[in-house]
C-alpha cells in the first residue's frame, strides 16, 4: 500500500527535491509578480463592482460618487504600499505584517495581526474563487447549477499546483496574469480612445439593479458612501503577501520584492481607475447574471474576440488567483510554528520544498467556505477585507514603534508614512466593523479571538511540554523487574515470532489469550499445553466480546501484583503478521492497532510490535 502510494504522490507532485536546490526554487520579479500579486491584480474583476452593488439602488447621483471611492481607495492603497516598501528592507526574511507586529508591539498584537491575515488569506480563496466561477457563469449560464462543484474542483486544481512547488505554480500563473492584465488594459485604452473621440455609447437602460436590503432613503448618503468604500477596498486585499514572502525571491531578495511590489501597486491603481472610469461613463450598475467587467467590455468593445480575451482570462485568472495566499498563508503558518503557536508540522516543507500542511488544510477550509456560501461573492465580500486591513494598522504601527525605537537612516521619512498610513487603515478598520457588522463583518470579529486562544493553547501545550522533558534532577534507573505480555489469538508463526523476542528481553514473559466463550479458553489451554513452550498462558474471559477492554485490565492487575516493588517495567509484544498486499489489509481486524492506541493513553506502559511478513 505505501509503495503505491508513493509511486501515485510522484505522479501527481513530481519527484522530491533536494534541500540542496532551495536556492534554485526561487523567483525572480515577473515570475514574482505572476504567485504575489494575483489576488491583488485580479480584485478588481470585483472590487469595482463591490462599490456600484451598494450605489445602485439610491440611483444616478450616488453613481457619481464612484469615481471618488476609487480614488480614495487608491490613495489608501499608496499609504499601504509605501509603508510595505519600508517592511522588506528592515525585514528580508520575511513574515510581513505578523513579524513587524511582534517584534515592536509585543506577542498579542503580533498574534491578532496573524490571525486577520489567516481569515483574510482562507477568505481571499474562496472569494476569488467563487468570482472567477461567477466570470464564467457569465459567459456560460447552463454552469449555474454547478458553480459549488467548480469551485471546489478550482480550489484543488490550484493546490496541487502548489504542492509541485513555487516555480511551478508560478509558470502556472504566468499566462493567465500577464493575459488578464493586457486585456484589461486594451479595453481601458479603447474606452479611452473613443472616449476621447467622442464615439463611446453613455449611459443607457439597463436590466434592474440588484436591490440591497436596508437601503431605504438618499438622507443615509454618507453612510451608503462608506459603504460603498469598504467594499471596494477590497481591491487591495493581497498587497501584504510579497513582504510575507520575501524569502521565495531571487538574491537580492528585498531589491526583487521591493521592485514587485511597485509594479504590482502601479498596475492595480491603473486597472481599478480604469474600470471604475469606464463603468460610470458608460452608466454600467450590477446586473443579475453578468459581471460589471463583462457589461464594460461589451459596451467598449462589443463581443468579439477582445470580449472573449477579457471573459476568458479574467475567469482563470480569478479562479487561480487564489494562488497568493497558497504562497502567503502556508509561510506565515510555518513562521507562526517555529515561533511555537502552530503545530510544528506547519514549518516542516515538504517534497517539493514548499509548507504542503499550510497548503492543504487551506483548500479544505475555503472548499467548505465555497460549500456553505453557496460559491456567493457578495455573501462572502463582507467577511473578509476587515482582516486584512486590522494586519494593515498593526503593521504600520508596528513600523512607526521600530522607526522611533531604531532610528536608523530616513527613519523620519518611515515615521510620516507609516503614521498617516496607521491612521487610515486604522480608520478602514473602524468603518469596516460599523457598516458591515450586520452583514457578516461580526463573524471575523468572533473568530480572531477564537483563534487568538488556538494560537495560546498551542504555544501552553509546547512549554508544558519542554517543562515535562527537561533533564534537570534526571538521573538513569535500571528496571528491577521486566514483565512482557503478549496477546495471542491462537497459535501460529506470527505468534512463536513475538514469544522470541518477547524472551530475548525479559525473564517473565506471559502469553495473554481473550476468549468470547468459555469451549475457546478451554481448548487454547489444551493446544498451548501440547506445544509446550515454556510460556505461560493466562486466559480471560470476555462476554462482552471486546479485547481492548480485558487487556487493559490484566496490565493493571500486573501492576498492583507489583505495587511494592519500585521499578517495574510492563511491555505488551503484539504479533502483527503484514499481508504482501495493501488491499488485503482490509479483509483483517488489524486489532493490533486498535490495541497500540489504547495504550499509548496508559502512562508507563510500552508496546512493541513484532511484524511476520506473509510472503
Amino acid at each position: 500500500m505505501i509503495h503505491t502510494w508513493r509511486r501515485f504522490k510522484r505522479i501527481i507532485v513530481g519527484q522530491p527535491l533536494d534541500t540542496a536546490v532551495a536556492h534554485g526554487e526561487r523567483i525572480g520579479r515577473l515570475p514574482g509578480l505572476a504567485v504575489f500579486s494575483s489576488d491583488a491584480l485580479s480584485s478588481v474583476a470585483y472590487a469595482s463592482e463591490e462599490i456600484l452593488l451598494v450605489l445602485a439602488p439610491l440611483g444616478a447621483l450616488a453613481l457619481g460618487y464612484s469615481l471618488p471611492v476609487a480614488l480614495a481607495i487608491v490613495g489608501v492603497l499608496w499609504l499601504v504600499v509605501m509603508s510595505y516598501r519600508q517592511v522588506i528592507p528592515a525585514y528580508p526574511h520575511g513574515g510581513g505584517s505578523y513579524t513587524v507586529a511582534r517584534e515592536n508591539l509585543g506577542r498579542m498584537p503580533g498574534l491578532v495581526t496573524a490571525a486577520g491575515l489567516m481569515v483574510g488569506y482562507t477568505l481571499t480563496v474562496a472569494v476569488s474563487v467563487a468570482a472567477g466561477v461567477a466570470a464564467v457563469v457569465s459567459a456560460f449560464p447552463a454552469l449555474a447549477g454547478w458553480r459549488v462543484m467548480l469551485g471546489i474542483v478550482c480550489i484543488g486544481l490550484v493546490a496541487l499546483a502548489n504542492l509541485r512547488g513555487v516555480r511551478e505554480s508560478a509558470a502556472v500563473l504566468s499566462v493567465p496574469t500577464y493575459g488578464f492584465v493586457l486585456s484589461v488594459f486594451a479595453v481601458i485604452g479603447v474606452g479611452a480612445v473613443r472616449w476621447a473621440t467622442g464615439t463611446l455609447p453613455g449611459p443607457a437602460p439597463a436590466a434592474e439593479p440588484l436591490a440591497l436590503a436596508g437601503v431605504a432613503a438618499p438622507g443615509i448618503g454618507a453612510f451608503i458612501v462608506l459603504r460603498a468604500f469598504t467594499s471596494g477596498c477590497t481591491a487591495m486585499t493581497g498587497v501584504e503577501a510579497i513582504a510575507n514572502g520575501v524569502a521565495s525571491f531571487k538574491e537580492p531578495r528585498a531589491q526583487n520584492a521591493v521592485a514587485t511590489l511597485t509594479m504590482m501597486a502601479a498596475i492595480l491603481a491603473v486597472m481599478f481607475l480604469g474600470l471604475t472610469g469606464l463603468a460610470h461613463v458608460l452608466g454600467v450598475v450590477p446586473e443579475a447574471g453578468q459581471t460589471v467587467v463583462s457589461q464594460i467590455a461589451r459596451g467598449v468593445v462589443g463581443s468579439g474576440p477582445l470580449y472573449l480575451c477579457v471573459q476568458i482570462f479574467t475567469a482563470v485568472v480569478l479562479l487561480l488567483a487564489a494562488n497568493t495566499c497558497f504562497a502567503a498563508f502556508p509561510a506565515l503558518s510555518s513562521v507562526l510554528a517555529e515561533d511555537g503557536f502552530m503545530p510544528r508540522q506547519f514549518a516542516h516543507r515538504g517534497d517539493r520544498l514548499v509548507f504542503s500542511n499550510g497548503i492543504l488544510i487551506l483548500a479544505l477550509l475555503a472548499s467548505l467556505l465555497i460549500l456553505v456560501f453557496r460559491a456567493d461573492t457578495h455573501s462572502l465580500i463582507p467577511l473578509y477585507a476587515i482582516g486584512v486591513f486590522l494586519a494593515f494598522t498593526l503593521s504600520q504601527a508596528g513600523m512607526v514603534r521600530r522607526s522611533l525605537r531604531v532610528r536608523d537612516a530616513g527613519w523620519r521619512r518611515t515615521l510620516l508614512v507609516s503614521g498617516v498610513g496607521t491612521a487610515a487603515t486604522g480608520t478602514v478598520v473602524v468603518i469596516f466593523a460599523v457598516t458591515k457588522f450586520a452583514q457578516g463583518a461580526w463573524v471575523v470579529m468572533v473568530v480572531v479571538p477564537i483563534l487568538l486562544l488556538m494560537f495560546l493553547g498551542i504555544k501552553d501545550h509546547y512549554l508544558r511540554c519542554a517543562r515535562a522533558l527537561t533533564m534537570v534532577e534526571w538521573s538513569a534507573v535500571a528496571p528491577r523487574h521486566h514483565v512482557a505480555v503478549v496477546p495471542v489469538s491462537g497459535i501460529h508463526r506470527g505468534v512463536a515470532a513475538a514469544l522470541t523476542y518477547a524472551l530475548s528481553v525479559s525473564r517473565d514473559v506471559r502469553a495473554l489469550y481473550i476468549a468470547e466463550h468459555a469451549d475457546d479458553g478451554e481448548r487454547m489451554e489444551q493446544s498451548w499445553a501440547e506445544w509446550d513452550n515454556g510460556v505461560p498462558l493466562v486466559v480471560l474471559q470476555s462476554p462482552y466480546r471486546s479485547v481492548i477492554g480485558p487487556l487493559l485490565s490484566y496490565v493493571r492487575a500486573v501492576d498492583k501484583e507489583f505495587e511494592d516493588v519500585s521499578g517495574v517495567l510492563v511491555t505488551v509484544v503484539l504479533p502483527e503478521f503484514v499481508p504482501g498486499r495493501w488491499w488485503q489489509h482490509l479483509l483483517h481486524n488489524n486489532t493490533a492497532l486498535l490495541i497500540k492506541g489504547a495504550l499509548l493513553l496508559q502512562d508507563g506502559k510500552i508496546c512493541v510490535s513484532v511484524p511476520y511478513h506473509l510472503s
